[in-house]
Order: C-alpha cells, then structure tokens, then sequence
C-alpha cells in the first residue's frame, strides 16, 4: 500500500505544479532548468522539453537580479524573495515586472525552486482604480462647467446672431467666428457631460465579434479605408456581460486611435483578437464576491506607440498624444470598461501598442444580480420578465 502511495506522488507532485496560476521551476547546480510546470511554458512561452534544455541566464535579461538571488540562496541556504523585478526581454516582450520566491531544495542539494509571481494583473488593478478616481473628478468639473458655461455660452451666441443680421461682410466673419467658437465649447461641455451619467445601465449578453466586425465596417468605411485589419478571435468565446451600444462606443474610440498612430505608417495594420483567459479574479471594492474577468479583447497596431512619460497616466482626462485632441477619449473609454467591472490597460513599445480590456462574462446568476442591483437603484423591484436584449 504504502509502494502504491510512493509510485503515485511524482504524478500527484507534478498535477499539483501544473494547477497552480504562477510559474514555478527548479534549477539545477549547473543553472539549468530541470523541471517546470505549465504556467512557466505561457510565460515564457517555451515548452517544457525546450526550457529543460536551456540554461536560466539564456531566458533572462543579462545581469538579472534573479541570478544573483539564486547565488544567494545557495551560498545561504536559507530562502529570498525580491519584488518588481523587470524579466522582460525583446522576445517575451518588454516590461515583465514579476515578485519573486526564491528556496532551496534540501532534499537535492545544490538544487533551487523559483516561483514567480506577475505583478501586471495588480497593477492594473490599482490603474484601473486611480482611473475610475479621474474620472470622478471629471464628473464634478462637467457638471459645473454645464451649469456655469453653458448658459452664458447661449447668451453671447444669440447677441452675436443679433448682431451679424446688421453688420458688414468683414464683421460678419467675426461674428460667425464667435457662434463657430461658442458652439465648439459647448461640444466640448457636451462630452465632458457624458462623465456625468451616472444612470444604471442595461446590460445583457453580446457577441463581441459582432460589435468588433461593426466597428471593423465602419472604420474601413471611412477613417481607416486604407489600413489593413487582422482579426484573431477565439470562435467559442462565451458571450461578454455589457451593453452593446457602449461596447461599440470603446472599441470604435481604440480603432481609431489606432488608426490616427498610423497615418505615416507605409505597412499599417490593426489587429482584433480575442480571447479567454481563465483563472483572472479580481477583487473591486463595493462587491463582496471576487469578478472573474476571463474575456480578452484586444486592439494592436504597428504604430510608433505612445510616449514613455504618457503612458501611465493615458487613461487621465485631458492626456493626449494629438495636438487638437481634447484627451477625453481614452478617460471616456476607461470610465465605460470600469462602470462594466473590467479592466483597460495599454502595453506600448515602438512598432507594437496593444489596448487590453478585460470583461466578465454572461451568466445567469450574473444577469440577475445586474438586474437586482438596477432595480435597487431606481427603488423598485425588477419586473420579472425582464430579460437580457
């Protein structure tokens, strides 16, 4: 019995390392790796076969600090772990900032486990949040802006009306020059008033390659008619927990940003992908349960990308990259993903920018808590025979 129960344990061991989320390997004394589960082959995205005949510092950036960690840990016996460390290469691509676990295997000495912790979904979890934050700052600007501007704004458009019908050709032109600018700040006032809808909205399942072929048709109708469109979906996606019309809002908004970094690109392209991602959970403030956000939508172009200082505050209002942008897009998009529960984030290197967003899924069980919380808010039950459109 007890033979039995030692045969099974190298198979029991290894189902165990292969279920876990993070990247766990062992290396020898010799600095290769032995042993490894399959989170490590997506994150390095090597297979096991490949990476147990290479060496660690062939994975790593030269001078890693996980090298001289694992010197350490020999020479110490005794275990380490480090924090945000970048293991981010040209070919994982760049900017992988990991925590890192480092021990010794004292049943094989000389022997080293390292486990390796990715920080992006915390990250951006904590982005997403600061977002959500600027956007709430929006919120007040535009409902004072509304209150304050708009109305004097009519005012100096109908003396201006009043004044053009008695002026002169050349007044005339200015005139016309005040409604031109009155009405642009009004537009202007308008978009910033979208921040402010706070109202519940109805969400139900959508097909999100539907909403990606529909914005697809209308940017090759117009702004992106000469740039070429990759699209990579996963065909059994299970449908995404939103609102269709919002949905199109975001994704309309990304391509044609997209679009807008390649204007002097010869070989443009975007790319569509989707994907499904399990294992993401997530815990936002003002829900008791963890969201699971398994859905991954992503917009890639072969533009230049977006500036190293903008990049961490590009979901901030008034951050743009254009110079007759107002910088309210992105804030509109992220605020959009957000009021959803999902995340948005931007991963840019030159030839390379991806927008990332991340989204729950449809269920049953979700629909109706959606549905619960709506009715809450509007202080009335739910009609029962509300369903999803």
């Amino acid at each position: 019995m007890s033979s039995a129960a030692e045969h099974r344990r190298p198979a029991d061991s290894d189902a165990i390392l292969d279920a876990l989320p993070n990247p766990v390997l062992m290396i020898g004394p010799d600095g290769k790796i032995v042993a490894a589960n399959i989170a490590t082959e997506a994150f390095f995205d090597i297979s096991t076969q490949f990476l147990k005949r290479q060496s660690l510092k062939e994975l790593v950036p030269f001078g890693s600090p996980l090298l001289a960690l694992i010197d350490q840990v020999r020479s110490s016996n005794s275990p380490v772990n480090e924090y945000k460390v970048d293991l981010g290469t040209p070919r994982m691509g760049g900017d992988r900032q990991v925590d890192l676990h480092v021990a010794p295997l004292t049943e094989r000495p000389g022997h080293i486990v390292v486990m390796l912790q990715e920080r992006s979904i915390a990250d951006k979890m904590d982005r997403q949040l600061t977002h959500r934050s600027a956007a709430r700052s929006v919120i007040a600007l535009a409902a004072m802006l509304a209150h304050e501007i708009k109305n004097p704004l009519s005012g100096i458009r109908g003396a201006a009306q009043l004044l053009e019908q008695q002026a002169s050709s050349e007044d005339r032109m200015l005139t016309r020059l005040i409604c031109d600018e009155a009405d642009r700040i009004v537009t202007l006032v308008d978009r910033m008033e979208v921040f402010g809808d706070e109202r519940p909205v109805s969400r139900g399942p959508v097909n999100i390659h539907s909403v990606l072929d529909h914005v697809k048709r209308l940017a090759q109708s117009g702004f992106a008619r000469n740039i070429r469109f990759i699209e990579d979906y996963d065909p059994s996606l299970p449908p995404v927990l939103a609102n269709q019309d919002q949905l199109i809002q975001v994704f309309l908004n990304l391509v044609k940003n997209a679009a807008e970094a390649l204007i002097d690109v010869p070989d443009a392209e975007i790319q569509l992908t989707t994907a499904f991602r399990p294992g993401v959970r997530l815990s936002v403030p003002g829900q008791k349960s963890r969201v699971s956000l398994p859905l991954e939508f992503c917009v890639k172009d072969n533009g230049p990308g977006v500036p190293d200082d903008l990049l961490p505050n590009l979901f901030d209002p008034f951050v743009t990259t254009k110079q007759t942008g107002s910088g309210l897009g992105l804030a509109l998009v992220a605020k959009i993903v957000g009021d959803h529960g999902g995340i948005i984030e931007c991963e840019s290197q030159p030839r390379k920018t991806t927008f990332r967003v991340l989204m729950p899924m449809y269920s049953t069980s979700v629909k109706h808590a959606d549905q619960s919380s709506r009715a809450d808010s509007a202080g009335k039950p739910s009609p029962a025979s509300q369903g999803a459109k």
